[in-house]
């Protein structure tokens, strides 16, 4: 059983996004008149904020680990073992000692022996607090400040183990660092590798197979419209998007997006794809994805409302 985190106490930082949202007014969903909500689910690691999290890759003959960023690993995970400077690396999948054992929840025991105050997520998200936000703030943060300013539903699907009360933690530091006005409207969080929620996703069902992160999220961006469903009903002007980093993720969430699309013709259903900078937006049809322009003079700051 995974013992509560204990979150560290933020750094004293100027609270320039919560004065920033003083001066702003509250914005009801485009559908509001309609009874249409609008749902915001987000990956985390560069899309969100970029975070000094390291994986690790190690040499096929010595064992000599070799830190990773996140952003790195987007690019170059096709080719680790394989080709390039990693041809010589591979991964390893034990949660305490390999290559993702930083994006894991740790006993507090251990976290003592390491002689860490809490979990890595939260002290990875202190330590970014204490640097300028221009640092941190990722590609979508501005869709995700105005999600929460306007108290969106908001679902967290990241390919981090931890449990989901730590990613929510996490996310509360930056409430109390001034940088968003309040907790998000939390629809759903999904830590993708922890194992309960492997199992809620549908691991468990599977015999000798495992499935792969983007299909995985592709499981939480499902249950996660079912979810929305459930807790505010059906309406036809509902809209979702999601923002990712990943281009094989943006794939597989493009793809899901029109079987969902099929499912419930009406609603709307949008990507958003982050990698490198960028900031492209497609809208889902059940014949593919149309590219949408920022129009409106509403920039990444509304996703699609």
């Amino acid at each position: 059983m995974i013992k509560p985190p204990r979150v560290p106490a933020p750094p004293k930082v100027p609270p320039a996004q919560l004065e920033l949202g003083l001066a702003r007014e509250k914005e009801q969903d485009r559908n509001y008149h309609l009874g249409g909500r609008s749902f915001y689910f987000f990956d985390f690691d560069d899309n969100i904020a970029f975070l000094t999290t390291p994986l690790i890759v190690f040499h096929k003959e010595t064992g000599a680990e070799v830190p990773v960023s996140t952003g790195e690993f987007a690019t170059v995970q096709n080719q680790i073992g394989q080709s390039g400077k990693y041809k010589n690396y591979e991964l390893r999948w034990d949660d305490r000692n390999g290559s993702f054992r930083n994006f894991r929840d740790h006993q507090n025991e251990e976290i003592e022996k390491l002689g860490k105050k809490s979990q890595p997520f939260l002290e990875d998200v202190a330590q970014a607090l204490g640097h300028p936000d221009f640092s941190w703030k990722g590609p979508s943060w501005s869709c995700f400040y105005h999600a929460v300013f306007n108290h969106r539903p908001i679902s967290v699907i990241t390919a981090r183990g931890h449990h989901p009360s730590t990613i929510e933690q996490g996310i509360q530091l930056f409430c109390e660092a001034g940088h968003l006005p309040e907790i998000p409207n939390f629809l759903c969080v999904f830590p993708v590798n922890h194992p309960e929620v492997r199992k809620f996703l549908g691991q468990e069902a599977l015999e000798g197979t495992q499935l792969s992160v983007p299909e995985l999220k592709q499981a939480a961006i499902r249950k996660s419209v079912e979810a929305a469903i459930e807790k505010y009903g059906y309406n036809q002007h509902h809209r979702f998007g999601m923002s990712d980093d990943d281009p094989k993720n943006i794939q597989l969430i493009a793809e899901e997006m029109t079987r969902l699309k099929v499912i419930y013709p009406s609603l709307s259903f949008y990507v958003i794809e982050t990698h490198g900078g960028d900031f492209i937006k497609y809208e889902v049809h059940a014949q593919g994805l149309k590219r949408k322009s920022e129009d409106g003079g509403s920039g990444q700051g509304s996703l699609f409302d």
